[in-house]
């Protein structure tokens, strides 16, 4: 079947779609769907991942929508389903992410340029740097303070890059204390930069409980962006990594 009306609540598998060259058939996006700049926007927002206008993506009569058990809500994509088709993806591994750009690249008829993109993807990854692990924690949002743990896609590229996870034993993205940090004692703390925009003076605040770790300001959408953004991603950590290894 060729899907002609895609609807994409997925921020990063927007700008697969995009980049796989569908835009003529991207009837919707949220608004946390920024990339590629140049392109989203002339597709009509159709509210946030958590909190999607339902009736205004029915009135796009789309036939193909593109969701994400974590990013979207199971109610809304149940309501959903029963109006198009709802490609629920879940992606939690760098393994998942490649299976899902295929995917895509099948239901829309362009498994060719699909494999073509994984095919770049792979020599990222297989052109990273090894170097020692790093015992290391990856927050992501503060009040409460909240750090990216296992069975997280984030995990997963620390993992690739030998980023020791402190709080893997931990599932997704539980709450911790600065206590229960300097506990486990990091070498590397990053400080992600979406969805909680940390800044200079949050450095400083936790560098007071773990003064021996180095931390850094990261780019989230390294970590956690998925589909064609693994390129830009990869190709970024892989330089990030071997000059990590310089200054620590």
């Amino acid at each position: 079947m060729s899907y002609q009306r895609i609807i994409s609540l997925v921020p990063s598998l927007t700008q697969l779609v995009l980049d796989l060259g569908l835009g003529n058939r991207l009837v919707g996006r949220t608004r946390f769907c920024i990339h590629p700049e140049e392109l989203v926007k002339e597709i009509p927002i159709i509210g946030g991942t958590k909190n999607p206008n339902i009736e205004k993506i029915l009135s796009l009569n789309p036939d193909y929508i593109i969701a994400n058990h974590e990013e979207n809500r199971k109610e809304d994509v149940q309501e959903l389903q029963a109006h198009a088709e709802v490609n629920v993806t879940e992606i939690d591994t760098i393994n998942d992410a490649i299976n899902a750009i295929c995917e895509l690249g099948g239901d829309l008829g362009l498994a060719s340029n699909a494999q073509r993109l994984v095919d770049e993807i792979m020599v990222l990854l297989s052109a990273s740097p090894t170097y020692p692990s790093l015992k290391t924690a990856y927050f992501i949002w503060k009040d409460p303070w909240m750090v990216a743990a296992g069975g997280t896609y984030i995990d997963s590229v620390m993992k690739h890059y030998n980023l020791e996870n402190v709080f893997s034993d931990q599932q997704r993205y539980p709450q911790i204390s600065l206590d229960e940090l300097q506990d486990q004692n990091p070498e590397l703390i990053l400080l992600s930069s979406e969805p909680f925009p940390f800044k200079q003076k949050h450095i400083e605040e936790i560098q007071e409980v773990c003064p021996d770790a180095k931390i850094e300001l990261i780019n989230g959408e390294w970590f956690s962006w998925y589909g064609s953004g693994m390129l830009e991603a990869f190709d970024r950590l892989n330089a990030w990594r071997a000059e990590l290894n310089t200054s620590i």
